[in-house]
């Protein structure tokens, strides 16, 4: 155990990386505090891990007050929903007046004052004006998660398929795991980070051709990309009842990672979260039930 006394806030606690953040931190012995938006299994197993949880929400004004109360240091990552410019207000000025020291941003590789997706933009306006605070603030734009392959995998005739509108467009899939020491990292050690933007890519760059060979390699059965337009992906997202800002957002990623946009590859996961990333084969391989069957959001067939 350590005798540091500082508190951290993580955001966004029972998602991926704040969920894998709260576990790096207790593992070393630091006072964690979680923000959850409702009681429920995940929110105990926190508590039982030895993390405060608190229960408030992004737009409650007094409840992020609350939840900032006593902490050193926070992690904000706000879902991909309407309201993002909202809560980054609340959030930096309950900061603020707690005299919270350091915030990690998660924002996103698409954002830019340009950005065709309204939350890309949304994000970058957070970015800045989170830059126009005294807190120590960090940004994290990562490329698209390798989790999202096993939300839009598809498991038909004991084969595997991904029907994505991504053209012959490239990325490094990026874990959440692999985020989470990056963001333990900057909570733990903020002054060197203040104000960088550190983009965070996998090992290595693969177009979807690519990915779907690691994957079939770490399966051991077919596994196929099919491109589609981004008129397919949208319609689809849709009827499987995916809210509007996502399907806006989502249309227009696909349109920026075909214009390399989430392209690229760096050091930055190793360099600052002192981890070297998973690579699709071990990601897939780590993860081998969730692709026993097919994920929540697969693009089916046609006819």
């Amino acid at each position: 155990m350590t005798d540091d006394d500082r508190l951290f806030l993580i955001t966004g606690a029972t998602g991926r990386t704040g969920g894998g953040t709260i576990d790096l931190l207790l593992r070393r012995g630091h006072r964690v505090r979680a923000m959850v938006h409702r009681e429920d299994a995940r929110s105990r197993s926190l508590a039982e891990a030895g993390a405060e949880v608190v229960v408030s929400d992004f737009h409650d004004l007094d409840g992020v007050t609350a939840a900032l109360r006593g902490v050193t240091g926070a992690y904000l990552c706000h879902p991909i929903l309407p309201g993002l410019i909202e809560a980054t207000v609340y959030f930096a000025q309950a900061a603020t007046e707690a005299g919270v020291r350091s915030v990690v941003n998660m924002s996103q590789i698409s954002a830019r004052r340009e950005a065709g997706s309204n939350a890309a933009q949304e994000h970058w306006l957070c970015e800045r004006l989170l830059d126009r605070t005294d807190l120590l603030t960090t940004h994290l734009r990562p490329t698209f998660f390798a989790e999202w392959l096993k939300m839009w995998w598809e498991l038909r005739g004991g084969e595997g398929y991904l029907r994505l509108p991504f053209g012959e467009g490239r990325h490094a899939p990026i874990a959440a795991a692999d985020q989470a020491h990056v963001i333990a990292a900057v909570l733990l050690d903020p002054e060197p980070h203040d104000r960088a933007v550190y983009t965070l890519h996998g090992p290595v760059e693969l177009n979807h051709h690519d990915i779907a060979r690691a994957m079939s390699g770490a399966l051991g059965i077919p596994v196929h990309y099919e491109p589609i337009s981004v008129e397919e992906f949208a319609s689809a997202m849709t009827e499987r009842g995916l809210p509007a800002h996502l399907v806006q957002h989502l249309s227009n990623v696909a349109v920026d990672y075909r214009n390399g946009v989430f392209a690229c590859t760096n050091d930055n996961v190793e360099k600052v979260g002192h981890r070297v990333p998973l690579s699709v084969e071990q990601f897939v391989t780590e993860n081998r039930p969730d692709f026993d069957t097919s994920g929540p959001n697969f693009v089916p067939a046609l006819g």
